[in-house]
């Protein structure tokens, strides 16, 4: 039996398409980045293919964790199929998949030869330091801040991407 009271959903907040977009680019950027990074320790032959296949298994298995997880928490206590449900939720975590891509099409260029593996590594760890710096500074700003406030947070952001490569340098 149900302790809902019946009628309609609440509304979702106007702001949430908007909060998934930036939750799963910064968190999309950052699994790239570290995924990425950790792909210039291989001991033997380079495999750009193989790894550009392997950060985008890794961001689908990220999205559908956490896709599936939310679904999870939220699951209605009148015991109503989920099913629907989960799969919407799973499906609105592109934005996680989608800012992989550009680590992915890099790899892939090495793979095709048109750059070494080294060279797609270094370039992806630059664009998303800079990526992260973009989605700090889009997200302060549809916050409301200010530019000056908003590039502060873009700012912090961005932070991530060069403790990343710092540990990237210190690795090797």
């Amino acid at each position: 039996m149900s302790t809902r009271a019946p009628g309609p959903l609440p509304p979702r907040r106007r702001g949430e398409p908007l909060q998934r977009l930036l939750f799963g680019g910064v968190y999309g950027t950052v699994l790239a980045s570290v995924l990425v990074a950790a792909l210039g320790h291989d001991t033997g032959p380079t495999s750009p293919g193989y790894d550009a296949v392997w950060v985008l298994l890794a961001a689908l298995a990220s999205a559908a964790a956490h896709g599936y997880a939310h679904a999870i928490a939220h699951r209605a206590p009148d015991g109503t199929t989920v099913t629907v449900g989960t799969a919407r939720s799973v499906l609105t975590e592109w934005p996680l998949v989608a800012a992989v891509v550009p680590t992915v099409a890099l790899l892939l260029g090495a793979y095709a030869g048109w750059w070494s593996e080294g060279t797609a590594i270094d370039v992806a760890l630059l664009l998303n330091t800079a990526a992260l710096f973009g989605w700090g500074l889009w997200g302060a700003r549809a916050a409301g801040r200010g530019w000056a406030s908003s590039c502060r947070a873009g700012g912090v952001d961005m932070l991530l991407g060069f403790l990343i490569v710092g540990a990237n340098v210190l690795i090797k």
